[in-house]
């Protein structure tokens, strides 16, 4: 899979090689970042694939599990990103810069970011900033204010075929959903509420039949039967295990004091 991935984002270009800045582009229905060059390169301006200069995840695709670790680009520090070409760290961004899509961690976060974080795993935004139609935008809009949002089309597969999935993405507080309709914030909804989207959920998690559920990280709790259903269950094998082995060793025990019962008579 891993390996798929990589060859789905990088082209087949080799270092010195030649490529044109004009093929960048992210892919249609997974947006990622495609280029001439193979993954250990990028696209420099003079039509040449150089050496990558920076990476953005600790262990970056396109190298092998066996590859020394010092031969990958640099991680970029807490001031600086990495974008989507890896050829270089540059600053973060201020807000209303132009930064490329989904990269949240491109934008420099708000004096209050701790505040403003989103700690749950969803991703709504990277310490409190949020990249929307391409801008850097703070996640500190409130409840009542005007929001900005941005629904963005993927493209999912299924064992019947493929279909749109829509992720919508929005600079409200944590707490709360940018309404696509009303472009206000809206207080997000406890589980069991109705839902047409993930992000109205409080638990990020709208289930199938339109109302908010658990979160997917949530431990599943069972009824108090089920564990005793299961240590009976468990108890019943064990002793009926011991207890056949037990007749079987008795058994085979009766069979051979009567094969020497036999052989002594025999003698006599």
């Amino acid at each position: 899979l891993l390996a798929f991935a990589a060859l789905a984002r990088a082209g087949s270009q080799n270092k010195w090689e030649s490529c044109s800045t004009g093929n960048n582009r992210l892919q249609i229905g997974t947006y990622q970042f495609y280029s001439d060059c193979n993954s250990h390169t990028y696209c420099a301006s003079n039509g040449t694939c150089m050496p990558k200069g920076c990476r953005r995840d600790i262990f970056p695709l396109g190298y092998d599990s066996y590859d020394d670790p010092d031969s990958f680009p640099p991680l970029c520090n807490h001031t600086m990103f990495c974008p989507d070409e890896e050829d270089a760290c540059q600053p973060l961004l201020r807000v209303d810069s132009r930064c490329q899509l989904n990269r949240d961690d491109q934008c420099e976060a708000p004096p209050d970011w701790r505040k403003l974080a989103d700690h749950s795993g969803s991703g709504r935004n990277h310490n409190g900033t949020v990249c929307l139609h391409n801008t850097c935008m703070w996640a500190n809009v409130t409840i009542g204010e005007t929001c900005v949002v941005e629904n963005t089309a993927y493209i999912a597969y299924t064992a019947g075929g493929e279909f749109a999935q829509i992720v919508s993405r929005d600079n409200c507080k944590i707490g709360s959903y940018c309404d696509s309709q009303q472009l206000i914030c809206m207080k997000t909804k406890d589980v069991g509420e109705s839902c047409t989207a993930d992000k109205e959920c409080e638990s990020y998690n709208c289930l199938a039949d339109g109302k908010c559920g658990e979160p997917t990280s949530a431990l599943r709790k069972l009824p108090s039967w089920v564990y005793i259903v299961i240590g009976g269950g468990t108890l019943a094998i064990t002793v009926g295990i011991l207890l056949g082995l037990f007749m079987l060793h008795r058994k085979q025990g009766r069979i051979e004091r009567e094969k020497r019962l036999k052989y002594w008579r025999d003698q006599v």
